[in-house]
């Protein structure tokens, strides 16, 4: 397993599909530094390559999930000099590079689940919402934060939360900056379930995730890409879309491994992707 400065890998279990990918700087509360958004899309696409990675589960080590981008990370963007048009440019590239990381959890075509502990600030708000399922425990509590810090938030929050939880609680939500509570997070369709301790929600995750990596991972990847695709597309592209999808994938092993299963009530099994 590949070593970083920023990030902690592990297979939950021996012959588990699951794989664990956990922000780990805690003494930082997992502040987002430069290393993060260089080490973040080669961890999620060596996953991504990986055989026996079927779902990753995305957490962060320590009380809290992350807290935020880090401040110097903010000030080496913000401090540049010079002609200002070439400035200016230098910036905007700088921006995509710091997108482009949390995009990569999209581009992954193995499940991201988020499991959120503590503190999900500013960057790990925009973390999450790339992530394809999102769960929480009790003590868990959100700030789409950058408005208070003078910005306007330009890593995906703006552009995924609505599709979430709707156009006008996110516009609240990024416009006053508040602090909002895992239970409220589930009210808005943020999580989809709140777990009593963190103890629960490790548990309960794992469970979720090691039923996903059991089923078909061409039925899990595809479901993916269709529903990520169709996010941008009209009824119609999205439909011709799937079934264009489909006259590829669908006559496979796994629909008739799937089908023996059933007619056999016995659990499938499936060859790696």
């Amino acid at each position: 397993m590949e070593h970083y400065k920023t990030l902690h890998v592990f297979q939950k279990s021996p012959n588990s599909g699951v794989f664990q990918l956990n922000l780990n700087r805690p003494s930082q509360r997992n502040a987002l530094s430069r290393d993060f958004f260089t080490e973040f899309p080669i961890a999620l696409q060596s996953l991504d390559q990986n055989p026996n990675a079927s779902v990753i589960v995305l957490s962060g080590t320590g009380d809290h999930f992350c807290s935020g981008i880090d401040i110097k990370t903010l000030n080496s963007v913000a401090n540049d000099s010079g002609d200002r048009g070439r400035s200016g440019e230098r910036l905007r590239r700088d921006i995509k590079f710091l997108q482009d990381a949390i995009t990569a959890i999209e581009r992954c075509r193995k499940p991201v689940i988020a499991a959120i502990k503590g503190a999900c600030i500013g960057g790990g708000i925009d973390i999450v919402t790339a992530c394809d399922i999102r769960y929480c425990s009790e003590d868990a509590f959100f700030s789409v934060k950058e408005v208070d810090l003078g910005l306007t938030a330009d890593l995906g929050t703006l552009q995924r939360l609505p599709g979430i939880v709707g156009f006008g609680n996110a516009m609240e939500l990024a416009l006053t900056g508040r602090r909002f509570s895992g239970q409220e997070a589930k009210e808005f369709g943020l999580v989809s379930q709140v777990f009593g301790s963190n103890e629960e929600l490790d548990e309960g995750v794992k469970i979720i995730a090691e039923g996903i990596a059991a089923k078909s991972p061409l039925a899990v990847t595809g479901t993916k890409a269709v529903l990520l695709r169709s996010r941008e597309s009209s009824l119609e592209q999205g439909l011709d879309y799937v079934a264009t999808w489909n006259s590829s994938m669908l006559v496979s092993d796994d629909l008739m491994e799937a089908v023996s299963a059933h007619l056999q009530k016995r659990k499938p099994t499936f060859s790696k992707l």
